[in-house]
């Protein structure tokens, strides 16, 4: 269930789909907006890993 929800919202489609419409000067729809919501959420997950593994090593 749950990989069958990422595998139709997975990022890299719509992340693909934005770049070449920019790349291709065509609009670029609501591909650019749901690219860029991937892209923070990913990072906001990292960065809570990454700070979770820092403050594991420093404690």
């Amino acid at each position: 269930m749950v990989l069958r929800v990422f595998a139709d919202n997975q990022p890299v489609t719509s992340i693909v789909n934005a770049v070449r419409a920019l790349f291709a000067e065509q609009p670029v729809g609501n591909d650019i907006w749901i690219a860029l919501g991937w892209c923070v959420g990913i990072l906001v997950v990292a960065y809570a890993f990454a700070m979770n593994a820092y403050r594991r090593k420093i404690s």
